[in-house]
């Protein structure tokens, strides 16, 4: 029954699922003389495990006080200059005759920028019916062409006909 017990005690360590009082049991019986011997495997890991927890470091451990440093005031005096450069523009704004100037010139370059707009889509209406004129040129020049061609024609007809 003893075998039985230390078995699923061993397959609950192995799923992280063991108390600390059946660590203990496993630790007490693989410490002991009577392990089975197909958990004899365990049984130096185990023994590991209790000369660890004896062990203690005995050295003295240094410490080193902080000495503030140039640099560091120097940081401690970037973030107060950034604090202020946050804080007094909120409370030195403009103020509301300043606010009405703005939005009057504002306003007023909007009504220029509309004006320049209507002028710009005028000569682009422009240009759009002087390329129409330059393409009927184009056709008005190869029509014509054409009517020499026939004109030509024409003369060697009636030169023919006349003889």
């Amino acid at each position: 029954m003893v075998l039985n017990n230390i078995e699923k005690l061993i397959e609950k360590y192995h799923n992280a699922e063991t108390s600390i009082k059946e660590e203990a049991q496993l630790k007490a019986y693989f410490n002991g003389d009577s392990v089975a011997p197909e958990f004899e495997h365990y049984k130096p890991m185990f023994q590991y495990f209790s000369q660890s927890q004896k062990e203690q470091y005995t050295k003295d451990v240094p410490l080193k006080s902080k000495k503030t440093t140039l640099y560091q005031w120097i940081s401690v005096a970037a973030v107060a200059v950034l604090m202020l450069g946050l804080v007094v523009p909120s409370f030195m704004g403009p103020t509301e005759a300043e606010k009405q100037e703005a939005l009057l010139v504002y306003n007023q370059t909007m009504e220029a920028f509309s004006l320049i707009s209507l002028g710009m889509n005028e000569g682009k209406t422009q240009l759009t019916n002087l390329a129409l004129v330059g393409e009927n040129i184009n056709v008005g020049a190869q029509q014509a062409s054409k009517l020499g061609t026939f004109s030509t024609i024409t003369n060697k007809i009636l030169k023919n006909n006349s003889n």
